[in-house]
């Protein structure tokens, strides 16, 4: 006999409500690029890169000047996002040096991320002159 409070399982960091996302692009992003998208320059979107993927974070108002997470905004943040940091100083692209716990806690955010905004392409490598 089934209890008919029991709610399906829902997936891991799923959102409250379904979003329709758009098909991943690989799209090169350079970096000089991405700076400019932190929700400051008009006609820019506003754009967050975790692990090389670049995410469209447009009109979502956390992310926006003067919000709690406009510091990732126009950055790849990896060792911020792994150490929960909201520090300017932690928004780097290196992670290498993150505990393995600190690791999963940025794969989560890449988890996260992914299931709620599009993935507009790949940041350009570091060191990278395209």
């Amino acid at each position: 006999m089934s209890d008919s409070t029991e709610q399906p399982k829902k997936e891991r960091f799923a959102p409250k409500e379904p979003i329709s996302l758009q098909p991943p692009k690989d799209d090169v992003i350079h970096r000089e690029y991405l700076a400019k998208c932190d929700g400051t320059n008009e006609g820019y979107p506003t754009l967050v890169a975790i692990k090389g993927d670049v995410f469209d974070v447009s009109g979502k108002e956390t992310y926006a000047p003067g919000k709690g997470y406009h510091v990732f905004a126009g950055k790849e943040p990896n060792r911020a996002l792994g150490l929960s940091s909201l520090k300017p100083e932690d928004c780097i692209s290196d992670f290498s040096e993150l505990s393995d716990k600190e690791k999963q806690v940025l794969n989560d955010w890449h988890t996260f991320f992914s299931k709620r905004y599009n993935v507009v392409g790949r940041l350009q490598s570091e060191g990278a002159n395209l």
